[in-house]
């Protein structure tokens, strides 16, 4: 039986909580529900009706010219556009594949228990269930000054209606058929008085789906829980069973969307073979053949798009190989990844930032991190460790590349080398040194310890070093980013727009396909094919910032503050 849970189901009784009522009662302001219209935009650029909330948004860019002799001409430009937002929030379920692992358990009972109001004890408190670590759930927005011209802030969720974390349906995958109440006790993340007043809604779900397993794609230490698979090798059959699984999910429980969400362990990279995976008819003609370069990951993208649905990659691997990314395309089905970035990685995407915006220069950057969970043992492998080098490397380069004063570019390095024509094909531009090591502990279990060291030039030839020791509960911080992933993916969907400079697209039309809004929450982003890779945190908070206040007719943020500037 599909593992599905919603606000109405359930008869489950838990053994009764011994914290005081009063306590129990109250409902963190993360978990709070808020009015549908909590923000209202009194302007002519913003018009509500009972269906849309239609905005026109004037999209400010420049065009430069760059002359010789450093010289730089800047011709401001400005497109406006005008965009319309679905307010009904639809019913809406979350399919994770990897439901048994730590941190599908971690997002199923932390939904039940916001759902169900249950506080545990922990060693020196009454806790009580929330969505502290979600950008959505957790963060504000300034949206102006008041009467006495003091900042005014608003919860970020509180910008468009988004679907409210309690009323997903849950339900999933895993190539482990442990029932979720079991998986949970495995995982060993909560606390165990939330374990034992949850888990008789965790037992209710019943055991995962049977998920795809290709052993040759992830460690051969993962064989032993591979008991609850679909059966045989054809992989044209398994994409067949994940749409039935999907279709069947949605009738069942009578859904207007479903997000699915890859979760479970990392894969090794596919190679990228002409005719076997670069195109969409190859994709598809290579799944029926079953092909060996065909990641499970790959099927049940595929199986999404073909079904219609949001597919987000929460794994470093190469998923969305050209052939997928164009079949999305092909169907206008949404697509969001890669790799949950949680801890280190945005850390380190801000105190990059900070250092080359500073005008430091940082020429090493060495990352360690240890950690006991089921994902470090399979990323004790190499191949599968390759794949999240290769998504935690690439975090500091468009940072290193928007400063040519502190490093070479390609054709300062080329000409340096004295190296042209074929010979340049291997000179990359000056970058730091960059080291990642990734060591499985099992006695840490999901406490993952990280240790980063920034090693830069100052002026004068001098020296500075800076050391960074962290350690997080890695599922915790990755639960938040799963669910504003899918909350995020789900609003998307109802976004449309036109461009109003030319007046030809009369018909409103939805976003591209690749959803690089989700960037903030991810460490390798995927993008519009063509486009530049932005990894600074601060820019990517920025843009979906800026985006969703485009939706109900705002200007993008501004730290300005003119008026504080002027008599």
């Amino acid at each position: 039986m599909a593992p599905n849970t919603s606000p109405s189901s359930g008869n489950a009784s838990p053994t009764p909580s011994f914290l005081d009522a009063p306590l129990a009662s109250l409902v963190h302001p993360t978990a709070s529900r808020r009015p549908a219209d909590a923000i209202t935009v009194q302007s002519e650029n913003t018009v509500y009706t009972d269906e849309y909330i239609t905005s026109t948004f004037h999209n400010r860019g420049a065009d430069v010219v760059v002359q010789e002799g450093g010289r730089y001409v800047v011709k401001p430009t400005v497109t406006p556009f005008e965009f319309r937002t679905q307010r009904k929030v639809p019913k809406t379920g979350l399919m994770l594949v990897g439901i048994g692992g730590n941190n599908g358990t971690t997002l199923v009972a932390t939904i039940l228990a916001n759902r169900h109001n249950i506080s545990w004890h922990t060693k020196s408190t009454i806790q009580r269930p929330n969505y502290i670590g979600s950008l959505l759930r957790a963060s504000t927005i300034r949206l102006g000054l008041d009467a006495t011209g003091k900042d005014v802030y608003a919860p970020l969720s509180d910008l468009l209606p988004m679907v409210h974390p309690n009323d997903l349906v849950l339900g999933g995958w895993d190539i482990s058929g442990v029932p979720l109440d079991a998986a949970m006790k495995r995982a060993a993340v909560l606390e165990w008085d939330l374990q034992r007043q949850v888990a008789p809604y965790m037992k209710e779900l019943g055991a995962p789906l049977p998920s795809i397993y290709y052993p040759d794609y992830i460690a051969a230490n993962q064989e032993e829980r591979a008991d609850n698979v679909i059966p045989g090798n054809d992989k044209g059959v398994h994409l067949a069973q994940i749409r039935k699984d999907i279709r069947d999910f949605k009738a069942t429980n009578g859904l207007d969307q479903v997000i699915v969400f890859w979760t479970a362990n990392t894969e090794r990279f596919s190679d990228i073979i002409p005719g076997v995976n670069d195109t969409a008819e190859a994709i598809l003609a290579s799944i029926k053949d079953s092909h060996e370069e065909i990641a499970p990951s790959t099927v049940f993208a595929v199986a999404s798009i073909l079904e219609g649905v949001p597919f987000i990659n929460g794994a470093p691997q190469n998923t969305f190989v050209p052939g997928v990314i164009k079949l999305a395309e092909q169907r206008k089905s949404f697509i969001g990844g890669d790799d949950l970035k949680s801890g280190q990685t945005k850390l380190k995407s801000v105190l990059a930032e900070f250092l080359v915006n500073a005008g430091i220069k940082p020429l090493s950057i060495a990352s360690y991190n240890h950690l006991g969970n089921n994902d470090g043992q399979n990323l004790s492998s190499q191949r599968q460790f390759r794949s999240k080098e290769i998504s935690k490397s690439s975090v500091v380069d468009d940072m290193v590349a928007a400063n040519h004063l502190l490093y070479k570019t390609k054709a300062e390095v080329e000409a340096e080398q004295g190296v042209s024509g074929k010979n340049t094909k291997n000179v990359k531009g000056e970058h730091p040194d960059h080291v990642v090591v990734i060591k499985y502990v099992p006695a840490v279990g999901d406490s993952k310890r990280a240790i980063d060291e920034y090693y830069s030039e100052i002026m004068g030839g001098g020296r500075s070093t800076i050391n960074i020791f962290n350690e997080c509960e890695d599922s915790l911080l990755a639960t938040p980013l799963i669910l504003d992933l899918t909350i995020l993916a789900e609003l998307l969907t109802r976004i449309q727009y036109r461009e109003l400079a030319t007046r030809k697209a009369a018909e409103f039309k939805p976003l591209h396909p690749v959803l690089s809004l989700l960037s903030y929450m991810l460490k390798a982003p995927l993008v519009k094919p063509g486009t530049d890779v932005v990894n600074s945190l601060s820019r990517q908070r920025n843009a979906l910032e800026c985006f969703l206040k485009a939706c109900i007719g705002l200007e993008g943020s501004s730290d300005l503050l003119l008026e504080t500037r002027i008599w």
